[in-house]
């Protein structure tokens, strides 16, 4: 089998862009808390954001990375509506994790979302970001809203073991299907271990065969191609990817200057950069983003989707994780 060639591809700051926030409201879930299911009554821990429709209806799918709940946003109203599923993952009967209930690592870490096509009708695929064994699983929803929980122990040591993408920690953040192929996105805000630093990089594979393998038991997909990236810095802490979204012919992206010790624990955000690339990678713009009155955003923005299904017009919703376990997270409207 060959191995693919490793392309390294810096990206660079463009003037030309200007993403800016729109508006910014918090996310609540419209039934409130439900204890017994150990939901709090608002959106935690934001971490990604893709569109899926569920039971007929479009909706913001968004991935909470410390608790075992989906959100579902309809972000039209002036308070958005947002339901919730609840995932098949508890210990000792929890399905919050936090450090302050001393459980933080038992958390599944789901960091992405991507539409994927299986079966002839498009799923939604949720990504674990591998940082620990408990965190190698992928969640699939189906069009009823029905969430089943995929262990994928080879996939992840494939991509752990590979470090001309994983670098020195593997942390997936990001997710996109372009076509036929479904992209990874590493995020390099590890440690360095030894020698190995930690890298940003960009990962091809077949999203198919990766299908087959959750599902049908096929073999572990292989990387068709990686690419790593140097996106740049602000304030002289490196940029690193937290989300991306396919377009029509490009992908946009978001990465965080964010100050972290490692791929667990969070740091401080210097900014926020919102950018594009090229369909096949090998060209990456940016932007800091702004607050709609000019100063520097500086919220932890993870998740990135477009404001309209299938409109590419520059429009997008994200959505923010506050580090903080008793805030909402936030939901953005950006222009770019």
């Amino acid at each position: 089998m060959s191995v693919p060639v490793v392309r390294v591809v810096r990206g660079r700051e463009d003037a030309s862009l200007r993403p800016v926030v729109v508006s910014r409201r918090p996310l609540f879930f419209t039934a409130g808390a439900d204890e017994g299911l150990d939901r709090s009554a608002h959106v935690r821990a934001a971490s990604g954001l893709a569109w899926a429709t569920v039971k007929g209806t479009p909706a913001l799918v968004l991935a909470q990375d410390d608790t075992s709940h989906l959100a579902l946003v309809d972000p039209w109203p002036s308070v958005p509506e947002v339901r919730a599923i609840a995932l098949d993952h508890e210990v000792s009967g929890r399905r919050v994790f936090e450090a302050r209930l001393g459980n933080k690592k038992h958390k599944l870490d789901l960091e992405a979302c991507v539409p994927v096509t299986f079966d002839g009708a498009e799923h939604l695929l949720v990504v674990g970001s591998g940082s620990l064994p408990v965190r190698e699983r992928f969640v699939l929803v189906d069009p009823e809203g029905h969430a089943r929980i995929l262990p994928a122990p080879a996939l992840y040591a494939t991509l752990r073991d590979d470090t001309r993408f994983s670098g020195s920690e593997l942390n997936l953040e990001g997710a996109a299907c372009m076509g036929a192929q479904l992209l990874l996105f590493q995020r390099g805000n590890g440690a360095a271990r030894g020698e190995i630093p930690p890298v940003d990089a960009v990962a091809r594979l077949s999203a198919t065969a990766l299908l087959q393998h959750l599902l049908a038991g096929g073999p572990t997909p292989v990387l068709e191609a990686i690419t790593r990236y140097v996106l740049g810095e602000i304030g002289g802490v490196r940029l690193t990817f937290t989300d991306a979204t396919a377009l029509d012919d490009r992908v946009a992206f978001l990465a965080g200057a964010e100050a972290s010790p490692d791929a667990i624990e969070d740091g401080v955000v210097a900014g926020v950069a919102f950018g594009v690339m090229s369909r096949y990678g090998d060209e990456v713009r940016w932007a800091r983003l702004r607050e709609h009155d000019g100063p520097p955003y500086l919220g932890k923005a993870e998740g990135l989707a477009p404001r309209t299904p299938g409109v590419d017009d520059g429009r997008f919703w994200a959505v923010v994780d506050r580090d903080d376990p008793d805030a909402p997270a936030e939901l953005l409207e950006l222009a770019t």
